[in-house]
């Protein structure tokens, strides 16, 4: 079987934090786009975006700690937070001097370590390309998933995802909708959470969705959600697929609530993993997109 850096058509480039390797994709000059994934993929997922972009901008995309090919320490080691994810990509592009500029594309938990980061440091951000995440609470229209309810909050549902695999296994079937994800796709996105001890940022992710006061992340979240004010008249676009079971439409309408002057692309027959479902159109949308804001 494949080991995840197969999977990988970029350069490994590793930053230490702490102790621990933090991978990252550095491809390309230019003006910088930061992508940043979520949970449960890895930066497999902007593999496509990268190539399109790389001829005249650097892009950086992060794997997460125990996310890609980064570094899996334990709880005993690392501090699996939001506040934690917030100051690793910090350290990243502080380290790259990268503070002027940038485009922020982010997807899923991406959301919240993205505009974390913009959050703190609002004047080195160009524009925002938000797809199918969240940069806010959970809006009051949506309830959280029963399938995201039980890894939260019951240790039957961390034995399923550390134990066989199931949110990152069931997000590579159900991410996509128009048709299914390839066999050796598939196999990538779930080939960095191979067993166990591999698995613990999928779950630890998971169990960090703040949903009230006295969650840990529940802070953070809120100066994040009243920071987005600052980004008001910046180009913003948000590519949306409407089948996604939790950053549907209902998150979809918060975003437009806070930029209303955003472009907005919506696939209707397009699930979480937007940019696999509707690559053809989306991506060169996108690399439209930040072309055009020089």
């Amino acid at each position: 079987m494949k080991t995840a850096a197969e999977y990988s058509p970029y350069k490994p480039n590793y930053l230490t934090i702490n102790g621990h390797q933090y991978h990252y994709i550095n491809e390309g000059e230019g003006d910088p786009v930061v992508m940043v994934h979520g949970n449960p993929s890895w930066s497999f997922y902007y593999r496509n975006l990268v190539a399109q972009l790389k001829a005249d901008h650097q892009t950086i995309v992060p794997d997460h700690i125990g996310m890609g090919l980064s570094d899996k320490p334990s709880d005993k080691h690392y501090n699996y937070t939001l506040e934690q994810r917030i100051d690793d990509l910090s350290a990243l592009l502080k380290h790259l001097g990268i503070n002027k500029n940038i485009t922020l594309v982010v997807h899923d938990w991406g959301g919240m370590i993205g505009m974390g980061y913009a959050a703190r440091h609002p004047q080195q951000i160009k524009q925002i390309v938000a797809l199918n995440t969240a940069a806010f609470h959970l809006p009051n229209s949506k309830r959280l998933p029963k399938r995201l309810w039980l890894g939260r909050n019951t240790f039957v549902g961390e034995c399923m995802i550390r134990g066989i695999n199931a949110f990152s296994s069931l997000a590579s079937h159900i991410g996509v909708k128009r048709k299914p994800m390839d066999a050796e796709i598939r196999q990538a996105y779930v080939a960095p959470y191979n067993n166990w001890k591999n698995r613990i940022a999928t779950v630890r992710f998971v169990q960090d969705i703040p949903l009230k006061p006295g969650d840990k992340a529940y802070p953070i979240v809120s100066s994040i959600e009243s920071s987005l004010q600052q980004f008001k008249n910046i180009p913003v676009f948000l590519g949306w697929g409407m089948l996604d079971f939790v950053f549907d439409q209902h998150f979809l309408h918060r975003w437009q609530a806070h930029f209303p002057q955003a472009q907005v692309h919506k696939y209707p027959d397009c699930g979480h993993y937007v940019l696999e479902d509707a690559q053809e159109e989306l991506v060169p949308l996108i690399c439209k997109f930040i072309r055009q804001h020089p």
